[in-house]
Formats: C-alpha cells, structure tokens, sequence
C-alpha cells in the first residue's frame, strides 16, 4: 500500500479508529512527522491532542538507522540487534544518545512552550507515528506512556515491518496498522511525498484544534 501523503494515511487510520469517538481518548504524536498523523485521527474521534517527545538515535556514519532512542523523562531504548551487528560499542551509543539529548530538550522547550503534557493516568492513548522501522523511537514512547501510567495504549501507524509490529504488539494494548509489506524498504518508500518537517509545521499542527487543551496560553 502506498500513501499520497502523510494526511492521507492519517485519515486512513481515522476510519479505523473511528469506534473511539466519543469515548475520551488522547491522541500523542511523536514529532516530527507522527503530528501530522496524530491531527487527522483527533480531527475525526474530537479528542485531545498532543505530543511525546521521543529522539533517535542513529548509528554513526549512517543515521537514520535507529541503534536506540531517546524519550521523555530519560528513557533510553538500545537495539541490541543493530548495536551487535554494526560493531557498535557503549561508548558509541553514549557519545550519539548524549548529541540527541541535546535536542529533544530543545524541542520540549519549543513545543511544549511552558505547558504540561496532557494527563494520561488510566486514560486511552492512541500513539501515532508515521510509520515504524526499527520500533526503537516507538518503544521509547510506550515506555514513557507506561511509566506515566497511561490505561489503554494503541499503537498507531501507516506502516511498518511485520516482525516489528509484532514486537511492539505485546508492549501495548493493540496495533493498528494499514500496511505491513513483506518486504519493507523504508517508511518514506511507502509515500508518494515525504517531506521534511520542520519545528514551524508542528507548532501550527498543535495550534489548530478546537481542544482547549491545546488552545495557546
């Protein structure tokens, strides 16, 4: 299955998720490009939306293959396949996952603008990406939802390797996903644009809903 672009997935995704109208879920995105994703599905269901900030770490020399990821909180998720295949060392990981560190603060900074992260405690979140290669950024985010004690987590995104989505299944509540190729490239090989977002696209993403918990203070 491939996309015209991330809106289309999202609205995609919406229809499936459509059976949550009405029940008071939250809708996370992980920023960049899950924003976009998570406004389509909380346009549909009403509901709540926000962020979770989340950073991945690439390998050095070749980083959009995630070793590991950064999340909220100081959650820290290492692929141990890919650091034991590329050779990585813990030194490598630390010296990559402290440069990111550095950004995810900013970040937080940027988009939360003062602003607490909307409550989870015993709530429905629905986690919304763009798409899943590793999973690393994805199991980052479902740590923080966990220690933040969130209810009920589903997983959702456009696209990603089966392998991966299973993995993930068994640290949430349920997976929705529209494509699960059996021979999985990349996520941006599944849309027809992919552009790279910037801090701007977010901020308005976030400033345009009719949610008061999103509303500019």
């Amino acid at each position: 299955m491939r996309f015209q672009d991330r809106r289309e997935a999202g609205r995609a995704l919406a229809k499936r998720l459509r059976y949550l109208r009405g029940h008071h879920a939250i809708v996370l995105g992980l920023p960049r490009g899950g924003v976009v994703i998570a406004k389509e599905i909380a346009d549909v269901l009403d509901a709540p939306l926000d962020i979770l900030l989340v950073r991945k770490i690439g390998l050095p020399g070749g980083p959009e293959l995630a070793m590991g990821a950064l999340g909220e909180g100081g959650v820290l998720v290492t692929d141990h396949d890919v650091v034991r295949g590329w050779g990585i060392t813990p030194a490598d990981v630390a010296t990559a996952a402290d440069a990111q560190r550095a950004e995810l603060a900013r970040r937080t900074t940027l988009y939360r603008r003062g602003r607490p992260p909307i409550p989870v405690t015993g709530q429905t979140v629905v986690l919304a990406d763009d798409g899943v290669a590793t999973g690393s950024t994805a199991s980052a985010a479902i740590r923080v939802l966990r220690a933040r004690q969130a209810g009920k987590i589903i997983l959702a995104v456009p696209v990603g390797p089966e392998s991966v989505l299973d993995r993930l299944g068994r640290d949430v509540d349920q997976v929705v996903c529209l494509s699960a190729p059996h021979r999985f490239r990349s996520v941006g090989h599944s849309y027809g644009t992919f552009p790279q977002l910037e801090d701007a696209d977010v901020l308005t993403l976030l400033d345009d809903t009719p949610n008061p918990l999103r509303r500019p203070s």
